[in-house]
């Protein structure tokens, strides 16, 4: 996300070297380009007018310390500014009532409600240890209720059902009075949507909101639909009591500028952030985070509590004793890896969070794909566990069988096996205490994610 405003800041202030103060002559041409970067990114243009306004004011006169350059000091007002714009910190779900805490979903058609209620409900299942249920008060769209049942029993929580013939309030009714006898922490209520504002659309979830009084009702708004967030975001706003947004398709959006005109127009945090189509793919929304992502300094607080979530600790474990044992890194380690890695969001997902990673080249950057972790799998699939458990049988004819049996060619099962062997010999480094030395290698072959190193991208 951000992706203009990051590259033009690194860009401008390069040009305010030399200066013992900020100035308004000496940040102007700054202060442009951030204009120019938030109006590309489809900032709404009042939320662009305030945020200059406020950097030029906190930045104008500025002392420039003696730890930090003029254009530091520009990116330190501007960091700070984005958090306040963004809500300054997390705001999480408010489920401190009588259950079941009641939460109402709102949102255009395709804005993405059904699946991220889907999200919503693991994510309050596995991370807070609550009890769900989910109920459909669409109506309208076909196969609505049926999408949301099968999102349930893939998430593994309860699915209230309902009919098309019946009246949205009256399902949503039917659905708290069963999940208060039913002992269910949180109720999670689907509604329609239209593929425009329109008066009856408002005039039916505010009836349903009455009737049901929820203590939280979102607002699902899709992130690459820019200034139009904007617009349907106030109309939702001026309907109902909006406690919260939920951005989605975040990762499929590099300008961004949704998260921005949403929060000032509707006055209400963004609570929840989409990043992929799997059902594990919400985050909470911090700022901080967010706009250290923007800035190029990595989110490494949410890579940590990835990994803690996603990594297989037992696995891990018996990786270690295995290395220690001295026995060697096979295809099926390998495999492990890999798939903890896609179960983190993949490749991408991984570098958008680590700092600096914003400066890598477009070369290393398409090397680093999610595609090229398919086909190892893809390669490592089509192996026997003989030839997973010992790489070094895999010779001519073998290669062949492999190759074909993937759909790959043998130069892909060459560069997997030559990947292998740089990895076997990482981790028996790894596994000696040479941790830190395996670290300044794999550093030196992204060229300190300044760029490709000799060595390439390690996966690659």
């Amino acid at each position: 996300m951000f992706d203009g405003l990051s590259s033009r800041l690194q860009a401008t202030v390069k040009k305010l070297k030399g200066q013992a103060r900020l100035t308004e002559d000496n940040i102007q041409e700054a202060l442009r380009e951030v204009r120019m970067a938030l109006l590309e990114a489809d900032v709404a243009l009042p939320v662009v007018r305030e945020f200059i306004a406020e950097v030029r004011a906190k930045a104008v006169g500025k002392e420039v310390i003696s730890s930090l350059t003029p254009g530091q000091a520009l990116v330190k007002v501007v960091h700070d500014e984005l958090v306040r714009v963004m809500g300054g910190e997390n705001a999480g779900l408010n489920l401190a009532s009588q259950p079941p805490a009641v939460v109402l979903v709102a949102g255009l058609q395709g804005a993405g409600k059904t699946t991220s209620i889907g999200k919503l409900a693991r994510l309050l299942r596995e991370r807070q240890k609550k009890k769900v249920a989910v109920v459909s008060c669409d109506v309208y769209r076909p196969a609505a209720i049926q999408q949301l049942e099968t999102l349930a029993g893939q998430v593994e929580v309860q699915f209230y059902p309902s009919d098309a013939g019946e009246r949205p309030e009256a399902i949503a009714r039917r659905a708290v009075d069963r999940a208060r006898r039913e002992g269910i922490e949180v109720l999670l209520v689907d509604t329609a949507g239209r593929l425009h504002v329109d008066e009856a659309m408002m005039a039916e979830i505010q009836t349903l909101h009455r009737a049901i009084e929820p203590i939280e009702t979102l607002f699902v708004v899709d992130a690459m639909t820019g200034q139009d967030a904007a617009n349907t975001a106030r109309a939702f706003g001026e309907a109902l009591p909006l406690t919260g947004v939920v951005l989605t398709k975040a990762d499929g959006d590099a300008r961004g500028g949704a998260a921005l005109s949403v929060r000032r127009i509707t006055g209400v945090p963004i609570k929840f952030m989409g990043m992929g189509e799997r059902s594990e793919a919400l985050e909470p929304f911090h700022p901080e985070r967010v706009v250290s992502r923007i800035l190029g300094m990595g989110d490494v607080l949410t890579l940590v509590e990835e990994a803690t979530r996603q990594v297989d600790q037992d696995k891990a474990a018996k990786l270690a004793r295995k290395l220690k044992r001295g026995r060697g890194f096979d295809f099926n380690d390998l495999r492990d890896q890999l798939t903890q890695m896609q179960n983190m969001g993949g490749i991408g997902s991984l570098l958008e969070k680590l700092p600096g990673a914003g400066k890598l080249s477009d070369a290393v950057k398409s090397q680093a794909s999610d595609r090229e972790i398919r086909r190892m799998m893809a390669v490592i699939g089509s192996m026997t566990e003989q030839e997973r458990r010992n790489p070094e049988l895999i010779k001519g004819s073998r290669k062949r069988r492999i190759a074909g049996g993937s759909g790959c060619q043998i130069q892909d099962v060459n560069r997997l096996l030559k990947q292998h062997t740089q990895m076997s010999k990482a981790m028996k480094k790894f596994s000696k205490g040479g941790a830190a030395k395996m670290m300044r290698s794999l550093g030196g072959r992204m060229g300190g994610l300044g760029g490709p190193g000799p060595g390439g991208f390690p996966f690659r």
